[in-house]
């Protein structure tokens, strides 16, 4: 049961509505640290492994020609020197390779290796279980209206992020 929201604050300008923006987040903030939590937790448990490692060798399931470590670094958003490092653990256990592009040698080129790819399905179906335990108790009607109204809330989360980098 959730627990009561918080009490009116009596500031001058400050109403229940106003507040509405903050709850929300806060609720949004509440449940990703709950998933998360349970997901490195697992991860950690039942494999041995990171979340960032499996974020990684996710985005090379997605693109099976290889990324660029800066292509990696944008899609994870962290910086470049997260991203070596997770590489470097990933090419140390055989589940990657890194190799130079044909077009600027400077540029490496990451691929999953058999092994990876291997690793990476194994990892994917068990979180996808891990998230299926985790929303157990949510009617599926109520997941895809808050997957609708989430992404009402994005949508407007990017349009006014953009407006606020223009001020």
């Amino acid at each position: 049961m959730d627990a009561p929201g918080p009490s009116f604050d009596h500031r001058p300008g400050t109403t229940p509505e106003t507040k509405r923006p903050l709850r929300l987040w806060l609720r949004l903030l509440t449940c990703t640290n709950l998933i998360e939590q349970r997901v490195r937790a697992n991860l950690r448990e039942q494999f041995k492994t990171t979340l960032p490692r499996f974020d990684f060798l996710a985005a090379l399931d997605r693109a099976p020609e290889g990324l660029t470590m800066g292509e990696i670094s944008r899609r994870l958003l962290v910086s470049p020197g997260n991203v070596t490092d997770v590489a470097e653990r990933l090419e140390n256990d055989g589940l990657i390779t890194r190799r130079p592009a044909p077009t600027d040698r400077r540029t490496q080129i990451v691929r999953a290796t058999p092994k990876g790819r291997k690793l990476f399905t194994e990892l994917a179906v068990r979180h996808e279980g891990w998230i299926n335990n985790l929303f157990d108790g949510v009617d599926g009607h109520d997941i895809e209206r808050l997957f609708d109204l989430l992404g009402k809330a994005k949508q407007a989360l990017d349009r006014n992020t953009e407006e606020g980098e223009r001020r």
